[in-house]
């Protein structure tokens, strides 16, 4: 009996010894849970596709070496600092509702026990989330919500990947300075008074509405004349009264922050009536959806869309081909600007906690807080990602930029986008004006 003591207590202090000479890492958790919240159903169904299959494609590359992808994070298998840990994505569906969001954080955290949170695509849906992460000390990146005010609220658990509206719309009028100075590739310089009149119309919502705010603060500040501003519901079912105010409002420039549902129908409406301005810009968001070009065909030549990503970058970036081939492998379309902010955004939680080497909330907060990934890493056409830790924008990456695309019909007769701004980088001339429908 007393030799039988002897051994177990050898054997224990064996173990013991073992553990102790096992490197931390490969003592770390095998799983890192991210709660992802993104609207699966309902008008927005379309983005959330791409959101998901975006997020997914970068755990995946993460979690299985892909060794000729020219990106550290898939180089090897899984999170190196904690061991080879690997991502385990929960999805979750906010059907676009900010208080059903809201409720599924909630649950992501206490009953999944989620390490962080990614999403959420609507603005308004980002603001409650991102309360609930605040509240619980829970670390959310935000690849896809472009309100500004997002991140002006000082929160300390919340940083964005991607440039918010007051960028994407300061893009748009240095292009419409550009148009008249004669700067845009194919178009000889076009009058300012040609471009001058413009009305909008926004959904209603968080995002929308503060779309709308910035455009009237910027076309005052560039001296545009904006005719008529409107915000509309993106679930109203009929917009015919919305674009007879912009036909009377006799805008050459007609500018809209629209979802999948609601742009298409808008188009639709447009056409009806017959309503013919000069240009047509999008804000992203509906605009920039497979499901805006399927549905409304040869209708959509003509009109812009700013982006942070358009098939032409895999041009500019080899990385960004190697990427777009397997997401189209994986769901049949280009990566759009959608699911290359979702991979963008999963990619920097990946960076986050390589740097973090821990799960731990305040290992991961001082990680985003210092982070900074080059912009070669990356798919979208950015100098990188590195988030502000002080001042009026807290958490938002300082290192975005936006894309300006045109929808083209090219010679093989399928319907593309080109890239018509940054001038620099331009792909194709651009049509101006906006083609008779």
């Amino acid at each position: 009996m007393k030799r039988l003591l002897q051994i177990t207590a050898v054997v224990a202090g064996l173990a013991l010894l073992g553990a102790m000479l096992v490197p931390a890492p490969a003592l770390a958790a095998k799983e890192i849970k991210i709660g992802v919240i993104y609207p699966l159903t309902g008008g927005a169904a379309a983005a959330g596709r791409e959101l998901r299959a975006g997020a997914e494609l970068a755990a995946q590359l993460c979690n299985e070496a892909h060794g000729d992808i020219d990106m550290t994070m898939a180089k090897a298998s899984g999170i190196q600092s904690m061991g080879g840990a690997k991502i385990t994505l929960i999805f979750k569906d906010h059907e676009g509702n900010p208080t059903l969001g809201a409720d599924l954080a909630k649950k992501l955290i206490l009953d999944d026990k989620v390490d962080g949170i990614l999403g959420c695509y609507h603005s308004s849906v980002t603001k409650t989330v991102s309360a609930v992460c605040e509240q619980y000390g829970v670390p959310m990146i935000n690849g896809s919500s472009t309100s500004p005010g997002l991140t002006e609220r000082g929160f300390k658990w919340f940083w964005r990947t991607t440039p918010h509206d007051r960028w994407f719309t300061k893009d748009l009028f240095d292009f419409l300075v550009g148009l008249s100075d004669g700067k845009v590739r194919g178009v000889k310089a076009v009058p300012r008074e040609d471009i001058n009149l413009m009305a909008s119309a926004c959904e209603n919502s968080e995002w929308g509405s503060y779309v709308s705010k910035v455009i009237q603060e910027m076309a005052a500040e560039y001296d545009f004349k904006l005719r008529k501003s409107l915000l509309y519901s993106d679930k109203s079912p009929d917009l015919s009264s919305e674009v007879r105010s912009l036909k009377a409002s006799k805008a050459s420039v007609l500018l809209f922050a629209s979802y999948t549902s609601d742009a298409i129908l808008m188009v639709k409406t447009l056409k009806t009536q017959k309503v013919q301005p000069r240009i047509i810009w999008g804000q992203d968001a509906g605009f920039d959806k497979p499901e805006f070009r399927s549905t409304l065909g040869d209708a959509i030549e003509g009109i812009l869309t700013r982006s942070v990503f358009l098939p032409q970058v895999v041009q500019i970036k080899p990385v960004a081909g190697q990427v777009n081939s397997l997401y189209k492998a994986k769901t049949g379309n280009d990566l759009g600007g959608a699911s290359a902010r979702a991979f963008t955004g999963l990619q920097t939680w990946i960076h986050v906690l390589e740097m973090a080497g821990s799960s731990e909330p305040a290992a991961i907060q001082k990680a985003a807080n210092a982070i900074e990934i080059p912009g070669k890493e990356l798919v979208v056409p950015w100098a990188g990602v590195k988030f502000a830790d002080t001042g009026s924008e807290m958490g938002q990456n300082i290192m975005g930029s936006g894309l300006i695309g045109q929808y083209q019909k090219g010679a093989n007769g399928q319907m593309g986008v080109e890239i018509v701004y940054p001038f620099d980088v331009a792909s194709a001339d651009m049509i101006y004006p906006f083609p008779q429908w």
